[in-house]
């Protein structure tokens, strides 16, 4: 009987420990990113032979039409996509405290106080600024106008400021990262708040309304793309 039971509670044991095991398919090898992007670097692979622990999932870069990622118990996240979970929605709890890209909101804290410079020194209301606060609060960098000791200036200089900078610049979005464009006097920046095939949502300001808030959403060839962190 003590042999039953010890038997009995060692299958429950491992079957807790499996509950949110899961393996990959779709492809030999996935790799586990330290973000919910393919532009995220690599941290480590999973191949189809790998036991794969979960500890929550998040919203991410689309890919195939899934836009979950699964972060595992390494710290690292895989697209949903390619991990057999036997399900197209959530298999865990969603990570907590997921700031990228955050809600779709007008959270800037100069907003009807457009005078002067802030504290990123650019002058507030404009693209530049709104941007500056979401890399700031929601990519939680301490981003400002000499970042990384280049002057990033108006929004038309920022990818040649990144590429000096050794940031990615490149024409794939995803949620989280900076939509950037050389056109007009000063170029534009906003916020990528989604990604949907070739549909883009941005975030920005002193675009549609002079020194005011708004939300667009464009054809992905409309921008180029800084991925300062995500």
């Amino acid at each position: 009987m003590r042999i039953f039971v010890a038997s009995l509670i060692s299958f429950l044991y491992l079957c807790v420990l499996s509950a949110d095991a899961f393996h990959i398919y779709k492809a030999e090898t996935v790799n586990c990113r330290s973000g919910p992007s393919t532009s995220s670097s690599v941290v480590r692979s999973y191949t189809a032979a790998d036991s794969i622990s979960l500890t929550c999932q998040t919203k991410g870069q689309t890919i195939f039409g899934n836009s979950i990622w699964d972060k595992t118990k390494d710290g690292c996240y895989v697209s949903d996509y390619y991990l057999k979970t036997g399900s197209n929605g959530y298999v865990v709890s969603e990570c907590p405290n997921n700031k990228v890209p955050g809600p779709l909101k007008d959270d800037y804290p100069y907003r009807n106080k457009c005078d002067g410079i802030d504290r990123w020194l650019y002058y507030r209301c404009q693209c530049t600024s709104f941007v500056a606060w979401r890399i700031n609060s929601r990519l939680g960098l301490t981003y400002h106008n000499m970042y990384k000791g280049f002057n990033w200036g108006n929004a038309n200089s920022w990818d040649n400021a990144a590429k000096k900078t050794g940031i990615k610049v490149d024409n794939n979005p995803v949620p989280g990262c900076i939509a950037q464009t050389d056109s007009g006097k000063y170029g534009h920046v906003a916020w990528v708040a989604a990604v949907n095939g070739n549909d883009v949502t941005i975030e920005e300001y002193n675009y549609m309304y002079t020194e005011k808030y708004s939300t667009r959403v464009v054809p992905k060839s409309s921008f180029k793309y800084i991925h300062i962190k995500v």
